[in-house]
């Protein structure tokens, strides 16, 4: 692999390569039972918690509660008013009038392995476009323990309601990463020492027998097209997960569920080796 010098990415650290993080408006409410108390949990800046009327059950007692204790107000609205301010997100009769995600930089993103003593394990996505997809991939991440989440700025979803509403509160905990062009980042991240493992249908070694345990990102193409031509091009290694029944091909987030698990594997048993 390629020379990382210590091998837990502290060279990455100021390397200037990418653009500061973000700051447009995203996600400016939070929808949905789990998104909601782990914003409350995580600290997140919210401004009110409204809670449908009628809808005052035992698990909306204590979001109101919990609210209260940090000093937000709780108001009990029609549902119809909360319908219309999700549009079409489910809600589950609460909803977190909140500050919007902030997106990470790079640089951040890395310092946070390098201080944790890690190889830097990244996840970059290539043109997913359907949110409950991407709320999914960034559920997985924050479980698996990745150090981020990379998302196109164009071609690609960004953090929305919907997203953050699928990612049932991992927004509140996973760095995510707008960025460029994947197929340029690749070029970066391979100069900055990471590998890259891109997950392809067919004609990539078998999952298990990619070596996932140093610096990585592993790079999953979209629902319908997968990984576009020169992103392909431009991973180190190509990943398969073999297929045993009739159905060609796994849904884009579960496929990419796989190989961060099977990452999390490896690592596990490495350093279980070390000691």
């Amino acid at each position: 692999m390629r020379d990382v010098r210590d091998g837990l990415g502290n060279r990455f650290v100021g390397s200037g390569k990418t653009p500061p993080a973000e700051t447009e408006k995203t996600v400016d409410y939070v929808a949905g039972r789990h998104s909601v108390i782990e914003a409350l949990r995580a600290g997140r800046s919210i401004n009110k918690v409204l809670i449908a009327k009628g809808g005052l059950d035992r698990p909306l007692r204590e979001f109101a509660a919990l609210a209260r204790e940090r000093g937000i107000v709780v108001q009990e609205v029609n549902p119809a008013k909360l319908d219309a301010l999700t549009d079409g997100v489910r809600h589950q009769g609460v909803v977190a009038l909140a500050a919007p995600v902030a997106y990470a930089a790079l640089e951040d993103v890395l310092a946070r392995a390098a201080a944790g003593g890690e190889a830097p394990f990244l996840v970059l996505l290539d043109g997913f476009s359907d949110p409950r997809n991407v709320g999914a991939v960034l559920r997985t991440a924050e479980a698996a323990g990745a150090h981020g989440v990379l998302l196109p700025k164009r071609r690609g979803c960004l953090l929305t309601a919907a997203v953050a509403r699928a990612a049932a509160g991992a927004v509140e905990y996973v760095p995510v990463v707008p960025i460029g062009s994947p197929a340029q980042m690749i070029v970066e991240l391979k100069k900055l020492g990471l590998w890259v493992v891109g997950a392809v249908p067919e004609g990539g070694q078998k999952y298990y027998q990619t070596d996932l345990r140093g610096p990585v990102v592993i790079v999953v193409g979209g629902e319908g097209e997968g990984l576009s031509r020169l992103v392909r091009e431009r991973c180190d290694f190509l990943a398969t997960i073999p297929m045993r029944g009739r159905i060609a091909s796994l849904n884009a987030a579960v496929a990419c569920s796989i190989l961060l698990y099977e990452a999390v594997r490896q690592r596990m048993m490495a350093e279980s080796e070390s000691i």
